[in-house]
């Protein structure tokens, strides 16, 4: 994703930050321009089918241990604790909180040593939304709460915060259907990962700003026999 284009800016009484004794919600650029502070959040559907459409969700979360053998002298290692999401609520993830690897994979194939094929999510920019949760705006918006969703297919499920977003009262997002908390385990699943930016601007930002990017990647994980 590369993010460029013309600075939303405003109006202001301004020409020196020395003049400012009151929060302009922004960054002063200019004489009496004022750069505003917003967010860019932007969610990737996913539909995978690891070869086949019968796929599962594994979070591999990893955890610091503590060696229990006094004969050993290490006192500490780190292991993966591994979970497949049996609903939608099990695959609701805010990035960064903790140590996570993600992958699709398909429980029902599997690689000659005995592991599921699969596809890891490699996230790349990780933001969380930073408005209250009652905010009409957030209400519209409820699809920035989790970095990860995971639900079953559905056509008429495509956006995932419905199909005029500005307009809507965030009754047809994917907070919304999630709250069905279906099952997903080895079923037909969509990967909802959403990327987010926060952007306090500069003046290198004003007029046209430079581009900033990131991105993710989907891994094969297990998905072939050898590299």
């Amino acid at each position: 994703v590369g993010l460029s284009g013309i600075l939303e800016v405003k109006a202001g009484t301004y020409t020196n930050t020395d003049q400012v004794k009151e929060d302009i919600y922004g960054t002063l650029l200019a004489d009496y321009t004022i750069g505003t502070y917003h967010d860019h959040f932007l969610t990737f559907y996913l539909d995978l089918d690891i070869d086949g459409q019968h796929n599962s969700f594994v979070k591999n979360t990893l955890e610091t241990a503590r060696v229990k053998d006094r004969n050993i002298p290490r006192k500490s290692y780190w292991t993966v604790v591994s979970e497949t999401a049996k609903t939608e609520s099990d695959a609701k993830i805010k990035l960064g909180l903790k140590p996570l690897e993600l992958a699709v994979v398909n429980p029902n194939k599997k690689t000659k040593p005995g592991n599921n094929i699969g596809y890891g999510l490699i996230p790349g920019s990780v933001s969380h939304p930073l408005m209250l949760s009652d905010d009409f705006q957030q209400i519209r918006a409820a699809f920035t709460n989790y970095n990860v969703w995971v639900t079953p297919y559905n056509k008429s499920e495509k956006w995932a915060g419905g199909l005029f977003v500005e307009r809507s009262r965030g009754d047809d997002t994917i907070a919304i259907w999630t709250q069905r908390d279906r099952e997903i385990e080895n079923k037909n699943i969509v990967l909802w990962y959403t990327m987010g930016f926060h952007h306090v601007p500069s003046q290198e930002d004003f007029p046209i700003m430079p581009t900033l990017t990131s991105g993710f990647e989907l891994r094969p994980t297990n998905f072939f026999e050898r590299n």
